[in-house]
């Protein structure tokens, strides 16, 4: 497949394309950027650092990926971003570089959705299949696991975990952990339980839906604290793997789970 190279983008020599790549009108690519196969910058994007994208990402105009993060300390060492691939990333956007205090990468996996005028900050580490909202916002060094959802105008406070398809309400501020499988929503941000639809629409059997709903019971309703709660999850809910990583993930979290 023959790469495209508009006349008026600016390729700097040094920058490494893979085949089919289209690079469209004004688009901007760094000495230091690794595209793959079939990666289609449409237009006015800008991409550069020591970044790499994936297969068949496709970005949107005004997107700026791997640019120098907002984060005052950072002196400009030669931190990186990493993209997987078939990504959707929507109009400016913005992804930035790690820092060497956050492990020196900003990552994202393969088949994520990140509408527009969503932000990545620095040393964010992002799974695969999650989607992004318009306007969502990542503060550093938070995490989101596979499939999760981030609603518009949310905002993620820096260091915060995002587990396994867990669901974000638009416009909530998120200062602490949001469990696997939960609903969250709000300023500050409140836990409603699991997302019992969502569980349902990925396949999920009801056996695993109603032990994870009996978990949240005693989370959420059963007038315990997080440490009684999980005690009483551990006794009376067995055999369920998935029960099994929403204990783990809350006996791991730095900053509490949202409740």
């Amino acid at each position: 497949m023959t790469t495209f190279i508009h006349e008026s983008a600016i390729v700097a020599d040094g920058a490494k394309l893979g085949d089919g790549c289209h690079i469209g009108p004004f688009c901007t690519v760094g000495s230091a950027v690794v595209l793959g196969s079939s990666v289609r910058l449409d237009s006015h994007v800008v991409v550069d650092g020591k970044t790499t994208i994936g297969d068949e990402t496709h970005v949107f105009p005004f997107a700026s990926i791997g640019l120098a993060p907002q984060d005052l300390k950072y002196a400009g060492e030669p931190t990186g971003t990493e993209i997987g691939a078939r990504n959707h990333i929507r109009e400016f956007v913005t992804i930035h570089r790690g820092t060497s205090g956050g492990g020196g990468v900003t990552r994202i996996g393969d088949g994520n959705l990140l509408m527009a005028q969503a932000h990545v900050a620095h040393d964010c580490q992002l799974g695969s299949e999650i989607i992004m909202a318009n306007a969502a916002t990542l503060a550093g060094h938070v995490e989101i696991a596979d499939k999760a959802s981030v609603g518009a105008y949310s905002g993620v406070h820096q260091f915060c975990r995002i587990g396994l398809e867990a669901f974000v309400g638009g416009y909530s501020v998120v200062v602490k952990d949001a469990m696997p499988f939960a609903i969250i929503q709000g300023n500050h941000a409140k836990c409603y339980g699991p997302n019992r639809v969502g569980l349902k629409r990925r396949g999920y059997s009801r056996d695993v839906i109603d032990k994870l709903n009996h978990a949240f019971h005693l989370l959420l309703s059963a007038k315990l604290n997080t440490t009684q709660a999980v005690e009483k999850i551990r006794d009376e809910i067995t055999d369920c793997s998935e029960v099994d990583l929403l204990v783990e993930f809350i006996e791991s979290s730095k900053r509490g789970v949202v409740k």
